[in-house]
């Protein structure tokens, strides 16, 4: 089960799967989840009849369990692939857990999620999400606590990551366990002004119903011009 892991390691350094998968681009959002928790049979509940007959394989391998047999090579991509579709499903769950919640602050502190785009949230930090909890729906998008929306990830490395591995519950669950780890969210919305005047919030709505009446009845006039 070595394949491209074995190449990026020197002689004689050993890496767990679990390690090399999370320093793979595009996975700095993923923590490590710990064997622990995934040797724990109750954690993995129903992800057999997800991942499908390759299971016990693709469990193996993160887990760096060796086999005595070989594995055929025709089959190695595919072990590959379900070992990365089951630890993040795993990841999702794991997340949830006080020791993942706990990790995962720890990188939301450091910044390894990203700052908010939007410019009066004034760079507050982001956390990972998905939009449903069902695989191979969306990828991972970018939550802010301060304004509450959801963003795209800046990087195109992030975009093939499943949302999944992260879930829809989360951000909120983090927020919930670790309130005191975030900064106060005093949301500030923008206000438009004209001439330092501030636009009442219907102004918009107005001044096109009142465009859109113009030229209704430059319309009308044209029309009368020409038959006339």
């Amino acid at each position: 089960y070595l394949g491209a892991r074995g190449s990026m390691n020197s002689p004689g350094e050993e890496i767990s799967w679990i390690a090399w998968f999370c320093t793979l681009k595009g996975n700095e959002f993923f923590c490590e989840v710990e064997e622990s928790y995934i040797q724990d049979k109750f954690n993995l509940t129903g992800l057999m009849e997800t991942i499908g007959p390759l299971y016990r394989q693709a469990l193996d391998m993160i887990l760096d369990f060796e086999h005595e047999d070989e594995v055929a090579e025709e089959l190695s991509e595919d072990i590959e692939n379900a070992a990365e579709t089951l630890y993040g499903l795993i990841h999702a769950r794991f997340v949830l857990s006080n020791r993942g919640l706990q990790l995962m602050l720890e990188k939301y502190l450091a910044g390894d999620f990203g700052a908010c785009p939007r410019v009066l949230c004034d760079g507050h930090q982001m956390l990972p999400i998905g939009l449903t909890d069902v695989p191979g729906k969306s990828t991972v998008k970018l939550y802010c606590p301060c304004c509450r929306e959801v963003y795209a990830p800046r990087s195109s490395r992030h975009q093939h990551v499943d949302g999944a591995c992260f879930g829809t519950t989360f951000p909120h669950m983090l927020y919930a366990v670790h309130a005191e780890s975030f900064a106060p969210q005093q949301l500030v919305h923008f206000t438009p002004r004209i001439y330092g005047f501030k636009l009442h919030a219907s102004a918009f709505e107005e001044m096109r119903r009142r465009r859109q009446q113009e030229i209704a009845n430059e319309r009308a006039l044209r029309s009368g011009k020409q038959h006339a």
